[in-house]
């Protein structure tokens, strides 16, 4: 039994989607029993179990031949990571009960750094993870291109996309959650010992700039970035309704000033950046 958090989402729901059709059992694990309905009619085994609630995931990750596990985002974390350190004790606590197969975990690209910042949380899951006697494999990709979600009503409504990613002609790692479900997926199958580290990037080098003339191409107008002045970002997300945009801040400046990036070789994917945005303009909004 391969069983799945995160199934309602986009990296959950393409992992189970790649082990159903590979014939695989599939255990989804949702919030509550309605979310679970159409994962049920795709024939996988449903438990219901929150993150906050150590019995009911211990119970979910019991028999399992795999686990996929993912860390809710927390993009306004109070100081310190207090509410995302108490849903990493319960995985961790959860996963030694259950005792499961192997583990295979999504984790990002700069975990390592040890600068503050918005992916610290990912770096703290990894460190209590590594600890479990178990297999575990950390899989970090790179920036998501479904991230450009964001970019499609200003593209279309007046042609200028506001960038923090900046200067717009710096590449940066980015991944489509296809290639991440599809990668994580054949991870669960392989067999391993100890701990690894799995790094994954798109297919081609990304800007700004080439998200901006691939929509243009996509949309068949002219369309544009514009970065964000570095002064202005905390008011924005602020006004966003975000509590403490510090991290998120601190994030950005990683990508931006490089220090956030793999530590290794990465894997590559098979899903390019015209692709992935043109499945995003074909949803609705």
């Amino acid at each position: 039994m391969y069983t799945i958090m995160g199934v309602t989402g986009q990296v959950g729901g393409e992992v189970a989607r790649n082990l159903l059709a590979a014939g695989k059992p599939v255990r989804a694990v949702v919030r509550s029993a309605e979310k679970g309905s159409a994962w049920a009619q795709k024939g996988c085994e449903v438990a219901v179990a929150d993150v906050d609630d150590v019995c009911a995931l211990t119970q979910a990750f019991q028999n399992s031949t795999a686990v996929f596990i993912l860390l809710p985002p927390n993009f306004s974390p109070a100081p310190g990571f207090p509410e995302t350190r108490k849903v990493i004790a319960n995985l961790h606590e959860a996963l030694a009960n259950a005792r499961p197969g192997k583990v295979v975990c999504i984790s990002t690209i700069g975990a390592q750094a040890t600068q503050p910042n918005l992916l610290n949380q990912l770096q703290l899951l990894e460190q209590s993870l590594s600890t479990l006697e178990l297999p575990v494999t950390f899989l970090r990709p790179g920036w998501f291109m479904e991230n450009c979600q964001w970019d499609i009503d200003p593209a279309v409504e007046n042609g200028i996309i506001p960038s923090f990613l900046q200067p717009l002609d710096k590449p940066v790692p980015m991944i489509a959650t296809a290639d991440v479900g599809r990668v994580a997926a054949d991870l669960l199958q392989e067999q391993w010992y100890g701990k690894r580290i799995v790094e994954l990037e798109g297919e081609e080098p990304v800007t700004p700039a080439l998200i901006a003339a691939t929509f243009s191409e996509l949309l068949g107008k002219p369309v544009t970035m514009q970065t964000v002045p570095r002064d202005t970002w905390h008011a924005l997300f602020t006004a966003q309704g975000m509590s403490n945009p510090l991290p998120r801040m601190q994030m950005l400046d990683g990508f931006n000033e490089g220090w956030i990036r793999f530590e290794g070789l990465p894997r590559k994917g098979q899903v390019s950046l015209r692709t992935a945005l043109q499945q995003l303009l074909g949803r609705p909004r």
